[in-house]
């Protein structure tokens, strides 16, 4: 049985960038706080946790003083730097340089959308890091959406304009600008009436990896996908190998494995998120090896 990683899985330019720079602090101070998971995968979370990575919340940010912050790919909204000069705190800035230019992009487009009594909307995962960090640049005013029945929050009468979490599908994305249009139509009997301007916002990186991943898919017998069950990449990209190959299998890690997954397989491919570790999915990848060399034994 051929097994194969796939070398377009992994992380991110974004999320490599702020482990990166984690690590390369901790070799100098040996503990540094962070703000929120640095990456949506539990194992990288604990690898570094053992380096002297500590997680906090935003409330505990609030009682931290004089000590050093890592603020990761996600992004953060101007009330956290607000906090960090208050408390001297120093920010070891990870941002992703693509959230950062959309955060900058939504709030031009908030100060437009405020002279015309406009509205900012979000396709994103309410409650997501990087959407609180897209929202804080509207003084919490965007709308989010991201299910069919959240279209209901806009007012078709008034200026929309349209953006994306970097994440999300692209898919999804052109689907909800779509539902929108209609809805705008409807309201206003043509949409060449209404001021409405969507921004496909979608990182190339993430979205490229769709066409990719349902190649990479295809060519193989089994697919085992390795992500966290919280990352929202994680479900987007596992939903394109389940449509392209019905024997795909979302795991956590090595543990999850079921021998009766491989029957019959010659090939089997093994991918993940952009929060993936290559070295989560080499171990996936002996995991496979050593319950073929098992499954023999026993036969």
């Amino acid at each position: 049985m051929k097994v194969t990683i796939d070398q377009n899985s992994g992380y991110c330019f974004g999320v490599e960038f702020a482990i990166q720079m984690a690590e390369d602090e901790m070799e100098e101070s040996k503990n540094l706080y962070c703000l929120g998971d640095i990456v949506h995968n539990d194992m990288e979370v604990q690898r570094l946790h053992e380096k002297g990575l500590r997680i906090i919340s935003r409330d505990d940010l609030a009682n931290l003083r004089d000590c050093k912050v890592l603020i990761r790919a996600h992004g953060e909204p101007p009330e956290t730097y607000q906090i960090a000069l208050k408390n001297n705190i120093e920010l070891i800035d990870a941002s992703c340089p693509v959230v950062l230019k959309l955060q900058n992009r939504v709030k031009n487009a908030f100060d437009q959308m405020e002279k015309v009594d406009g509205q900012i909307v979000i396709y994103g995962k309410p409650g997501h890091a990087e959407v609180i960090g897209l929202t804080g640049q509207t003084r919490g005013r965007a709308i989010i959406v991201m299910k069919d029945e959240d279209l209901d929050k806009i007012d078709y009468t008034k200026p929309v304009t349209l953006f994306s979490q970097t994440t999300k599908s692209t898919q999804g994305f052109y689907r909800i600008k779509a539902m929108i249009e209609e809805r705008l139509k409807a309201t206003n009997g043509a949409l060449e009436t209404v001021n409405f301007n969507a921004n496909d916002s979608i990182c190339r990186q993430v979205s490229n990896r769709e066409p990719q991943l349902r190649k990479f898919s295809e060519e193989q017998d089994v697919i085992i996908f390795v992500s966290s069950k919280k990352s929202s990449n994680g479900k987007a990209l596992y939903s394109v190998c389940q449509e392209t190959n019905e024997r795909s299998y979302f795991i956590a890690n090595e543990e999850e494995l079921q021998p009766e997954w491989f029957e019959g397989a010659e090939t089997v491919g093994i991918c993940g998120a952009t929060s993936t570790p290559m070295w989560l999915m080499e171990q996936v990848a002996d995991g496979i090896r050593n319950l073929e060399s098992e499954l023999a034994e026993i036969s």
